[in-house]
């Protein structure tokens, strides 16, 4: 490579950095225009130079590095400009710039939740604004085919939809989610100001409407895609199944068609955006005609040609080489001077490049000048085609809808033809077979007319052969043997006539019509029966009558033996026909059979349909329950935010009308449970639920609401347990809600744990009822042999709570878990019986302690007396009661495998250091030779021996209980091993910062419990996170009478704890 190509590389490279160090500084001069506190709106120009910008580097990544110093969460105004600007980034900037914003998703979500807290004027919008944008990119990223300015035609928008139902279902309802983020923006802002024209003139007023011109552009689009996928989920689902979706469109509709009225109306829009109308009415999705009439909103956007520049601003070029910066025409000459001392000047100190150089510059002036008409041209130019192309795209979807109406029309007339040949060819089937039914009975009813003249005529020969003479005997018996055989046909007939009847019985049950034939053809054919019932007894009338005549007949005795031979002929023909009867009365059994089989059918069909009717009234009563649940979640919710709204800090509350609240809420959990008990036994019924769960959502926030306001009177520890119970009620309902909200855990839903924790803030209540001045001396003679009592007896409960637990263990369990569960068992049992001797030991002592120091005063006059350390031996006694209750729990929930071993370990630390915190306030006042200090002393090491053997034997249990599966890398290659190797070290290094973060906020929270206690700060040591040995006994307290406030090793006070006086087990 030469000198000059060299030289020319660098004036190149020296150039190209020069025109970046412009257009970075161009950029943060726009940015720094467009972004800043005064509340004026953000300015065309400057906006049009970020979203070039975004465009000339292809991504927004100079913008978002000038915006993270911005102070976003200082000042209101300024935050709410930049979202302006980003949504206009969005919208109009490079493609890319999406993906850019993206990497910042976290801290836009952030900025608008410190917003949301914080009460200002702009505050609430930044809010409001931020969650939209975040929607809006969450929205185009998860569906990139669909730009952020959201300008595509219907086909992209069925291909993002696509043909699966359940795909057009969540696009629906996302679409619904993005109009309702943008609608609440555009309501709060009109909200806070007024539409007048005073208002929106000002600067204050446009830096709010500003931004509302994307969000009509937005809208517009956005209820074209909800008209396009409701007609499309229309054509697919049923009309009751979509009642939810056509309820929320109808409200956005009315919501949106509000918003354009009142921006059309105010004059701040209408120089800047014409607004489009809506039509009077939402479209009928039930009718898919309706679809032909929608017409594709247009938001039209003016050339504003009065655009003003500053005379420090420079045109922004379109394309990226129009000019040279003046940087590098500042450089050329200190280059040429370089050069020029290296080679020295040509041609005796004269350069003929100067002269190019200068001609290049003045060409360069001109063709600047040229392009900037020609960009002015353009931009006429451009901005005549928007508004060609937006013409013909109404054109176009005029010419659409037409299409799309002539094609349902078609549709339509194409259905109606099928069904009228469908009717057509019924009708012309139905009477075809009626015509064939009629002659078949016609053809029947003659063949039985001719059986019974037949029949007639064979009796009377019958009876005029008897009366003839001897010979005739024989011929009258063969006649007699034919009319028997004739008797057996008839009783054939009747049987097959009974089968028939029984037949038409059951379709008689079947359908009402068919009985009504049948029993009407039975009636006929018995009434036939019967007429000839009736002929065979005028036959033999007849024959009696002939008898006397007998003798007159025996002339023709020749005439009728060959009458008998033409009546045997006759005979079998009758016979011929009797069969053929018969085989007509077997086809039509067949058909009747058929014809069951298809009632049957047909009532399987009803019974399906009874059975799809049921379900659907089962799941229209879940969610109308699902519903109320929710109301009531919102309910309880409002009321626990209450609890932190710095207003509510002013309300108070007596104890009496919280004692009322709560025992109200308590007859409500009964109401509840057995509302949920009558829904589990009859789901199709769920009124008394529903009724119940309302109740029991306004009662229980009342409660926690009047539970806060009584706090505010009343004294630290009591308040303080008051609000964390009213939290904790608050907890456990909307947890008891929830698991009612589930199908899966509806059965098992319990609501004892929130009548528990009401029972708590009831027995607060009463506490804090005003007592009178004796009180306290009671309290202070006989508390202390009630809590050690107490303590004694939760102890023993506890110990019996054990072996039930462990007899139930052994039922339920088997091998290596039961062999756990019983080590677990043992060694809590263990450890309830060291405290039981503990308590003993230190029950002991006091009393040797009283005996020794009250000389002539009383009891009751000496805790008097020595009230703080008094004091301290009920908190202590108090706090070794709770352990061991706790403790059970844990060891009960870990046997049930509901619980967690860590649970139990925590648990013996805190059994540790209670009775620890019990044998410190014993030895306060204790002659240090007493003997009964030193078996305290010994009590409370085997105490925290056993609390050792407990942790102990739960991390040996634990160890066995859980299974390792075996680590097998042979089937990796070196790829895979590097690749899972990394993947472990990122799971450590996560590991490790949650354990730090967790070691600082239990760092954080034992300050905030000392601050609560009244130790001073200097006494709290400076170990955040550290765990301090819990099983190492807690430093003696102070000789003196007022014990000093506990250190961090040591168990805090009662004050700190849970309300152990008011559990039952201690009363």
């Amino acid at each position: 490579m030469n000198i000059h190509t060299r030289v020319k590389s660098s004036r190149t490279e020296h150039h190209l950095g020069a025109e970046k160090a412009h257009f970075d500084k161009q950029q943060l001069s726009s940015i720094s225009k467009a972004i800043n506190n005064t509340e004026t709106p953000v300015k065309e120009k400057h906006a049009r130079r970020i979203i070039l910008g975004t465009h000339r580097e292809k991504g927004a990544y100079t913008f978002w590095s000038y915006a993270q110093g911005f102070p976003l969460g200082s000042s209101s105004i300024l935050c709410w400009k930049f979202c302006h600007v980003l949504h206009k980034i969005l919208r109009d900037g490079h493609h890319n710039v999406l993906q850019d914003c993206m990497r910042h998703h976290g801290t836009l979500a952030e900025v608008g939740k410190l917003w949301s807290h914080l009460h200002d004027k702009y505050g609430q919008l930044v809010s409001l604004y931020t969650k939209l944008l975040c929607t809006k990119m969450e929205f185009h990223v998860k569906h990139m085919e669909i730009p952020p300015n959201l300008e595509v035609k219907d086909e992209v928008l069925e291909r993002t939809a696509g043909t699966d139902i359940n795909n057009v279902f969540q696009l629906t309802v996302e679409v619904f989610d993005y109009m309702d983020g943008e609608l609440k923006l555009a309501e709060t802002v009109l909200r806070q100001l007024n539409a007048s024209m005073a208002v929106t003139s000002l600067t204050s007023g446009q830096c709010r409407l500003a931004p509302l011109i994307q969000v009509v552009q937005d809208c517009s689009q956005l209820y074209h895609f909800s008209v396009k996928l409701l007609f499309k989920l229309h054509a697919c689902l049923p009309a009751d199944t979509l009642q939810g979706h056509r309820d929320r469109f109808r409200e956005q509709f009315n919501s949106l068609k509000n918003f354009f009225n009142r921006a059309r109306e105010m004059v701040y829009f209408k120089r800047l955006i014409q607004i489009p109308r809506l039509p009077d009415s939402p479209p009928n999705f039930l009718h898919a005609a309706a679809l032909a009439k929608h017409v594709k909103l247009v938001v039209v956007i003016p050339d504003n040609d009065d655009q003003q520049d500053d005379d420090d601003d420079e045109p922004e070029p379109l394309i990226e080489v129009s000019h040279t910066p003046t940087s590098s025409m500042q450089s050329q000459p200190q280059q040429v001077d370089i050069f020029d001392q290296a080679f020295g000047p040509p041609n005796g100190g004269f350069d003929e490049r100067d002269l190019q150089i200068d001609s290049l510059k003045s060409e360069l002036e001109l063709l600047r000048t040229e392009l900037e008409k020609v960009k002015t041209e353009a931009q006429r130019y451009v901005t005549q085609l928007k508004s060609q192309i937006n013409s013909l795209e109404a054109e176009l979807e005029d010419q659409r809808v037409h299409k799309q109406h002539a094609l349902v029309e078609n549709e339509q007339l194409r259905m109606e033809l099928a069904a009228t040949r469908h009717r057509n060819a019924e009708h012309e089937s139905l009477q075809s077979t009626f015509i064939e039914a009629e002659r078949k009975a016609q053809a029947t009813e003659q063949r039985y007319n001719k059986l019974k003249e037949k029949h007639t005529e064979l009796v009377a020969s019958h009876a005029e052969l008897l009366r003839k003479s001897a010979d005739t005997v024989r011929m009258l018996s063969a006649t007699q043997q034919t009319q028997e055989e004739v008797e057996r046909t008839k009783q054939q007939l009747s049987f097959e006539v009974e089968r028939v009847k029984q037949d038409a019985d059951m379709k008689m049950e079947e359908q009402k019509f068919e009985m009504e034939r049948l029993k009407r053809d039975l009636e006929e054919k018995m009434a036939e029966v019967m007429r000839v019932n009736a002929t065979l007894q005028s036959s033999e009338m007849t024959s009696l009558e002939m008898n006397s005549n007998m003798t007159a007949l025996q002339a023709e005795k020749e005439r009728l033996m060959r009458s008998v031979k033409e009546k045997e002929a006759e005979l079998s023909s009758l016979r011929q026909e009797a069969q053929l009867q018969q085989s007509s009365l077997r086809q039509e059994r067949e058909r009747s059979s058929r014809e069951l089989e298809e009632l049957q059918g047909k009532l399987r069909a009803k019974t399906s349909v009874e059975e799809q009717m049921k379900k659907k009234l089962l799941e229209e009563q879940f969610a109308l329950l699902q519903g109320t649940i929710a109301e009531a979640e919102n309910i309880i919710q409002d009321a626990v935010a209450k609890l932190d709204d710095p207003l509510h800090i002013r309300c108070t509350s007596s104890p009496d009308y919280l004692i009322n609240r709560a025992e109200a809420t308590l007859s409500s959990i009964d109401k509840m449970k057995r509302g949920h008990a009558d829904y589990l036994r009859n789901m199709e019924d769920a009124g008394g639920l529903l009724r119940s769960l309302t109740q029991f959502s306004h009662l229980a926030a009342d409660t926690i609401v009047n539970g806060s306001a009584t706090a505010h009177m009343a004294p630290t520890d009591q308040a303080d347990r008051l609000t964390e119970n009213c939290r904790g009620c608050a907890t456990q309902s909307l947890q008891y809600l929830k698991e009612l909200k589930s199908k899966n855990t509806l059965q098992r839903a319990d609501p004892a744990s929130v009548r528990m924790i009401v029972q708590k803030i009831l027995y607060l209540g009463q506490e804090l009822r005003p007592k009178g001045t004796d009180i306290r001396q009671e309290e202070l003679g006989d508390l202390v042999d009630k809590e050690m009592a107490a303590t004694s007896a939760a102890i023993e409960l506890a110990v019996r709570r054990i072996d039930e637990v462990m007899n139930q263990a052994r039922k339920d369990t088997s091998g290596v878990k039961l062999e756990v569960n019983q080590r677990i068992l043992n060694s809590c049992t263990d450890l309830m019986k060291a405290i039981r001797m503990l308590v003993i030991a230190s029950t002991d002592l006091q009393k040797e302690i009283v005996d020794s120091g009250r000389g002539a005063a009383s009891i009751r006059e000496f805790y008097a007396r020595n009230s703080r350390w008094t004091e301290g031996l009920i908190s202590a006694a108090k706090a070794v009661g709770w352990g061991a209750t706790e403790l059970v729990e844990s060891a009960d929930k870990v046997v049930l495998h509901t619980g967690k071993y860590e649970e139990l370990i925590v648990c013996s630390h805190e059994i540790a250091a209670s009775t620890a915190q019990l044998v410190a306030a014993s030895k306060v006042k204790a002659d240090r030779s007493s003997k009964r200090l030193g078996v305290l002393q010994q009590a409370s090491r085997h105490v925290n021996e056993m609390a050792a053997n407990v942790v102990a034997s739960t991390k040996t249990g634990q160890g066995n209980l859980e299974d390792k599966d075996p680590m097998d890398f042979s089937g990796m290659s070196l790829i895979k091993l590097k690749k899972e190797e990394m993947e472990s070290q990122v799971k450590v290094l996560e590991l490790e910062t949650q354990l730090e973060n967790e070691r600082l906020r239990l760092g954080e929270l034992r300050k905030k419990h000392y601050n609560l206690a009244g130790v001073p700060p200097e006494q709290v040591p400076e170990r955040n996170g550290d765990t301090p040995s819990p099983l190492q006994p807690a430093p003696p307290l102070s000789m003196s009478p007022k014990l000093s406030k506990p250190p961090l090793g040591r168990k805090p006070t009662l004050s700190q704890k849970p309300n152990i006086a008011s559990k039952p087990s201690f009363k």
